[in-house]
């Protein structure tokens, strides 16, 4: 299955159905009143959050949705039937916003949480509501609203504890298969992840933690190289980064100046999210001499001016890797804890990951312009060489 984060819609809500304008009309009853029923109300359009979904290919193709619209009432005071609501499964971690004015409409974030976007039409009363002392044979009634509609963009981001960052090739893949059972493709030649890749790391005592695992990124991904950031916002909900560098590129560059590329991309990405927590990790350090590789760990850290916490692994050898988990799972639970015992900790935790999407939202828009733009110069200078090859050119003969 095709894996599609980002679908913009279109939903409309049923409109209410109109009142009745009816008399009764009895045997033996002389006088009748009025017995004109309400109309039904419009269904609404509802965003549920499902199990089993991890992409928004449904909503690719079919953009529009329409809830049902509400019966008209009838006589008997008899009120018409309301409209069903449309309900829309999603995958959970599916932001909702409003397309026009990029109004965060909502964010499912758990199994079967409930977002209406579109409230159905309220329905319109019949006559028999005008009746009084004064009025005995009221003729009014009123029509059925409107239901809302408005075009509204789905998002969506992965849920994970954790998020690995690193080059093409720095061995994310490899770790996320070493530590679970989760199976993104791995091989001997250089190539990069296509899509996120989520793994469940079990620990002793029956805890876990979910580990995403993105495309690499590549020198000048923030002005839209290779697979560009546009993978960065699933990283937006995790707790903490894991900068994965490759000590032995196959390539002639150093480790150094390959951290440095991720860390220059990141911060352009996101100032916020490159403020948060995040602990580099040195990987397959079984390719290199015993002797040699605290050296060669140490002048990353040197070269980057690393303060943080500082992890060396191989994954593919599995060496390093359950102290390193030992460490996330231990950091994991402190946060936890420290978030249960001040509700305003996570209060400003759920606001920094607000803050982090909307830059995130921020900066992928401003590459959507820069590459429309191109594109569009692009174009015209090809139709500026069409112009120029149909001219003729006329030489006079003195």
């Amino acid at each position: 299955m095709k894996f599609v984060d980002e679908a913009t819609i279109k939903v409309f809500a049923g409109k209410g159905g109109n009142g009745c304008l009816s008399f009764r009309r009895e045997k033996y009853i002389p006088k009748g009143g009025p017995d004109g029923g309400d109309g039904g109300d419009g269904g609404s359009v509802i965003l549920v959050g499902a199990d089993g979904l991890n992409t928004l290919i449904d909503f690719r193709y079919t953009r529009n949705f329409k809830a049902q619209s509400g019966a008209q009432g009838s006589s008997a005071e008899c009120t018409g039937r309301g409209g069903e609501d449309l309900i829309l499964p999603v995958p959970i971690g599916t932001t909702v916003l409003d397309n026009e004015s990029g109004e965060v409409l909502g964010d499912i974030t758990e199994l079967g949480q409930s977002l209406k976007v579109a409230q159905g039409g309220f329905h319109g009363l019949g006559n028999t509501r005008y009746k009084s002392s004064k009025n005995r044979a009221p003729r009014q009634t009123s029509p059925g609203k409107d239901g809302e509609s408005r075009e509204i963009k789905l998002e969506l981001k992965v849920l994970a504890d954790v998020g690995l960052l690193g080059l093409p090739n720095a061995g994310k893949s490899t770790f996320i298969r070493s530590v679970s059972a989760a199976r993104p493709k791995v091989a001997d030649y250089p190539f990069t992840t296509l899509v996120p890749n989520l793994g469940v790391v079990g620990m002793s005592g029956e805890k876990s933690f979910v580990v995403a695992d993105i495309p690499g990124l590549i020198e000048g991904a923030s002005e839209g190289a290779g697979l560009g950031i546009r993978f960065l916002k699933h990283l937006t909900r995790t707790r903490l980064l894991l900068h994965l560098v490759d000590i032995m590129p196959y390539d002639e560059s150093t480790a150094g100046e390959n951290a440095q590329v991720i860390e220059n991309e990141l911060r352009i990405f996101s100032p916020t999210m490159a403020e948060g927590d995040r602990w580099l990790v040195l990987n397959k350090l079984d390719l290199l001499p015993d002797d040699e590789v605290d050296a060669r760990c140490q002048e990353v850290v040197d070269y980057l001016d690393w303060q943080g916490p500082v992890f060396k692994m191989s994954g593919l050898a599995s060496e390093g890797t359950k102290d390193l988990c030992a460490a996330i799972m231990e950091y994991i639970d402190d946060q936890r804890q420290r978030e249960k015992a001040d509700p305003e900790l996570e209060e400003r935790a759920s606001e920094r990951r607000a803050q982090m999407q909307a830059e995130a939202r921020l900066r992928i828009e401003e590459l959507s312009v820069q590459r429309f733009q191109a594109r569009k110069q692009i174009q015209t200078e090809a139709d500026d060489d069409d112009d120029d090859d149909t001219d003729v050119e006329v030489v006079y003969a003195e």
